[in-house]
């Protein structure tokens, strides 16, 4: 009998190809979420524990999910719980508001176990099989198969976006529009010109290190906008989806345009 290794471990090679990845946030604490998300076809979701509900048990719950039903779990959290949900058995982590290459080194040795970091090792939780995939074949799995990507959300990440993305270790780099936007003093307006222009920086410079770009992506004009760009790393939102989808059918079927969520 074949087991199935809990950690899935082919994001950083996706990252490091050239065709468009397509993924979904998930801030809802729900496990039947993520397997929807695999089944509609996403490469991967990003389970968001800076803005969702999900504690730590439920987490490692939708971890389980994700691996059941083939699609790649990446969490977004803060970086102080890096360990935490890294022995769960996260595919990746996608870390906010990262804006010095100093910040991007920090997150390198949080990540990775030495000799290339300093992340703490044991074998008891759900990453290692809780003991049945221990020792160095568990390290090395660890530092190769799990993904990396920093989020850049202020105008100093994107003037320091292409000295982020040069860092050894990091797989992408994620560029978060309504937080910029925020930063920069234009609200949620992540469309206006001076925006837009400070994105295409960020994911122009993410390109030019031979790193891996991703920002949000709402629709197909979205993908090719950002695309030409450099972005290849594309997520849309959940909650977005399922508000229009109601909202549409409360609406006896019209097309509705959902409002912007915080992202």
């Amino acid at each position: 009998m074949t087991i199935q290794h809990p950690i899935d471990d082919r994001l950083p090679a996706l990252l490091r190809g050239d065709q468009p990845l397509r993924g979904i946030f998930t801030a809802m604490p729900s496990p039947a979420l993520v397997e929807m998300c695999a089944y509609a076809g996403f490469t991967f979701v990003i389970i968001d524990n800076e803005h969702g509900a999900a504690d730590f048990e439920t987490t490692e719950h939708m971890l389980r999910a994700a691996r059941a039903s083939g699609i790649i779990p990446v969490v977004r959290c803060f970086m102080e719980d890096i360990p935490r949900v890294l022995d769960m058995g996260a595919s990746g982590v996608q870390v906010p508001m990262i804006e010095t290459a100093d910040d991007a080194r920090e997150l390198v040795q949080r990540v990775r176990y030495p000799s290339i970091g300093r992340r703490g090792s044991a074998f008891s939780g759900r990453a290692a099989g809780y003991g049945a995939f221990p020792g160095a074949a568990h390290t090395a799995r660890s530092n190769a198969g799990v993904a990396l990507i920093a989020m850049i959300e202020t105008p100093t990440g994107v003037a320091n976006a292409e000295a982020i993305a040069a860092v050894d270790g990091i797989d992408a780099v994620f560029v978060g529009p309504n937080d910029l936007a925020h930063a920069m003093g234009y609200g949620n307006d992540w469309k206006t010109p001076a925006v837009a222009a400070a994105i295409e920086q960020a994911l122009r410079a993410v390109q030019s290190q031979g790193k891996c770009a991703g920002i949000i992506a709402l629709s197909p004009d979205d993908e090719r906008r950002y695309g030409a760009f450099g972005a290849r790393y594309f997520a849309t939102v959940a909650t977005s989806l399922i508000t229009q989808a109601f909202r549409q059918a409360a609406q006896g079927g019209q097309d509705v345009v959902s409002p912007a969520l915080r992202y």
